[in-house]
This record gives structure tokens, C-alpha cells and sequence, in this order.
């Protein structure tokens, strides 16, 4: 049975797409093939279609399949890291002198991305605020080839009309790119809204355990899946058969944890609207956040992500930081521990000084699946 045809839910395509029982044993879980090449029978008989595991090995494409069955698209790829993710996807999009638009608001190594790396090669890029359809729109120029989206945003949580944005993109005739890190597959699917790629840091939510490093591509366009996968090939930054064998583990408890991760926010969320130190709370679910209708009409949930500002500025933001106990301090996202940071100094501080610098009083965490109370408690004694 064709992946594709198993079930049109999602916490079984989670669980049996790209998972077919091992032929030899009937082990039902992949086995991790570590190994860099395959014997051929005579020369140009590959066996499955493999050769040498930069090009594909039988862990990766289990993996692969399956993100491509998540996300509702015909070509998922996997990447050593969401970065190189990103670099392969520019590449195959982008030639010199061409022009990209990137939101307001985005991961300090995206922002790094363009600003240090793309930018070199002679690909152009502005900012516009992605949230208003209009203001992408005039930020477009004829140059234009992609644009670029993160919703929910990292890290202040804005919220993109997909749908809207994809029209605008495609007036322009222009690629619309959605990174889907914060909401994964399971809460939001970028695809049927109209997005022509999704971009993935699978170190985040996908995997889900903090214990493995990755990133992921899909597309419902076969043709570009196509070249995609020649310049995944071709530039061999590919997701090792051991990364990739860890995030399928992930993928298959990622509608219950996402479930736990939203529950455990929105509690957290409400505490800090309470706090008398907290003097904004972003988070989309939240009634008052600019984005809620948005993201109550494209998202199942609101996910595991809040961030907060605070009395006092940055070194209060800092001092908070420091005296949460049950938070652990540290950077990334997305594992079943809750995590907090200072943006500014920590995952942001290459955006210092440009248009998607973020303040200097923000906090961000990353709400694990812990007992609620638990969370709140230490939350409590950290804003003291």
C-alpha cells in the first residue's frame, strides 16, 4: 500500500508513512543503515536505486517519505541541519542579481543567512512586515523570486495569512517559502495554503528529544522537488542514516507531545498576563495578540512558544533568565524540556544592529511537557 493511501490522519501517517517493516526480519522499525556504499549488480544495477548514501541511503528516504506525507507534499529532503536546509533551497532558487523578501522578524541564523552569506553571491534582499499582505506586496520588485515566511515567527510570535501572502507571491511570480519550524506539520500545513516549500529545523519539534541535529525540505511540485534533490546531491550536506533514523523515532509522537507542548503554553501564557513584571506577553493564542484570528484559522493549535517582555529591560530580561531552575538556560527549541533564553545575546545576536533586531527586555521559552504547575512555579520565582 502507497504510503500516500494509508490514512488521511495524521497521527497514523506519523506513525506508518515511510515505516515499512524491514523485508529480512520484519523488524517494524527502520533499521539504521550505516553505510556509505552498496554492491551493484554489474555495473549500473543498483538494488533500489542505491549507490553510495550521499545520493540516498535507506534510513534517510524512510525519513524523507514520511516528512513529505506529513506535510501533505510529493517530495520531502533531509538535510544535516535546518541551515544547510536553507542553503540548498537558496541555491537552487536564486541566481546573482536576483531578490528575495524576508520577514521582519526571523531566526537570528536566517537573518545571517542572507546578510553575510547570500548576499555575498549577489542575491538582493528587503524587509517587509509579512503579517500585512500589502506591505509584502511592496516590498516585491521585479528582481523578486522568493519570498520568505516564518509563522509563528522566531521570536516575537507574529502571525503570516499564508493563503494571502502565497496569492501575493504568486501574482509576482515568485516562490512563496514557509518556514513551519515553530507550528510543524501538525498544526499548521503550509502547502495546502498555497506555499510552494516548506523549510524545517528538525532539531526542533520533529525530533523532538534535543538530541539530534537536522533540517528538511517539501514541496508539492515534483519538478522542483527534482532539482532540489540534484543540488541536495550535488552540494552533499545531506542528514546522516543515525540523524535521521532519531527524528523518524520523533515524528511518531509528535501529535501527542505538539498537544502536551500547546496545553502546557497557553497556561503559561495566561500566568504571564497576570504578572505585574511582564509588560507584554506574545503568544498567538491569546485573544489580544494582532495575529489570533489568523492563526485560529490556519493553525489546529497555538503551539509551545511564548515570549515575553519585561519591567526593568535587558538586564532584568537577563537576571530572569539566570534564576529559572526547572527552565533550563540554553538555546534551540522544541525539545519534550522547557527551555529559556535571552534572544538579544543568545539565538538573535546576529541580527544586532539590523531591521530584525529584537529588544533588549524579551524573553523566550520553549514550554516543555512537564507538569504545568511545575512550570508556572518556577516562573513565578524567576520573575520573583
Amino acid at each position: 500500500m502507497s504510503d500516500r493511501h494509508i490514512s488521511q490522519h495524521f497521527e497514523t501517517l506519523a506513525i506508518h508513512a515511510g515505516n515499512t517493516a524491514d523485508p529480512l526480519t520484519g523488524a517494524v522499525v527502520p533499521p539504521i543503515y550505516q553505510v556509505s556504499t552498496y554492491k551493484q549488480d554489474g555495473v549500473g544495477g543498483l538494488r533500489g536505486g542505491y549507490e553510495y548514501s550521499r545520493s540516498a541511503n535507506p534510513t534517510r528516504t524512510a525519513l524523507e517519505e514520511n516528512l513529505a506525507a506529513l506535510e501533505g507534499g510529493r517530495r520531502g529532503l533531509a538535510f544535516a541541519s535546518g541551515l544547510a536546509a536553507e542553503d540548498c533551497l537558496l541555491r537552487t532558487l536564486l541566481s546573482p542579481g536576483d531578490h528575495v523578501v524576508i520577514p521582519n522578524d526571523a531566526y537570528g541564523g536566517t537573518f545571517r543567512l542572507f546578510a553575510k552569506v547570500v548576499a555575498r553571491w549577489g542575491v538582493e534582499w528587503s524587509v517587509a512586515d509579512t503579517s500585512d499582505p500589502a506591505a509584502v506586496r511592496a516590498a516585491i520588485t521585479p528582481k523578486t523570486k522568493a519570498v520568505w515566511v516564518e509563522t509563528p515567527s522566531n521570536p516575537l510570535l507574529g502571525i503570516t495569512d499564508i493563503a494571502a501572502v502565497a496569492q501575493v507571491a504568486r501574482d509576482a511570480g515568485a516562490r512563496l517559502v514557509v518556514d513551519n519550524t515553530f507550528a510543524t506539520p501538525y498544526l499548521q500545513q503550509p502547502l495546502s495554503l498555497g506555499a510552494d516549500v516548506v523549510v524545517h529545523s528538525l532539531t526542533k519539534y520533529m525530533g523532538g528529544h534535543s538530541d539530534v541535529v537536522g533540517g528538511a525540505l517539501i514541496t508539492d511540485d515534483p519538478d522542483l522537488g527534482e532539482e532540489l534533490a540534484f543540488h541536495q546531491n550535488a552540494m552533499g550536506a545531506v542528514a546522516g542514516p543515525f540523524d535521521s533514523w532519531l527524528v523518524l523515532r520523533g515524528t511518531k509522537t509528535l501529535a501527542v507531545r505538539m498537544d502536551r507542548h500547546s496545553e502546557n503554553a497557553a497556561k503559561v501564557a495566561d500566568m504571564l498576563t497576570r504578572h505585574a513584571r511582564v509588560t507584554s506577553v506574545l503568544y498567538p493564542g491569546l485573544p489580544e495578540h494582532p495575529g489570533h484570528e489568523v492563526a485560529a484559522k490556519q493553525m489546529k493549535s497555538f503551539g509551545g512558544m511564548v515570549s515575553f517582555r519585561v519591567a526593568g529591560g535587558e538586564e532584568a530580561a537577563v537576571e530572569i533568565c539566570n534564576r529559572a531552575k526547572v527552565f533550563t538556560l540554553g538555546e534551540s527549541l522544541g525539545g519534550v524540556e522547557s527551555l529559556i533564553e535571552h534572544p538579544g545575546r543568545m539565538t538573535h545576536a546576529s541580527a544586532a544592529g539590523s531591521l530584525l533586531e529584537v529588544p533588549g527586555d524579551l524573553v523566550r521559552l520553549s514550554v516543555g511537557i512537564e507538569n504545568a504547575d511545575d512550570l508556572l512555579e518556577d516562573l513565578q520565582q524567576a520573575l520573583g
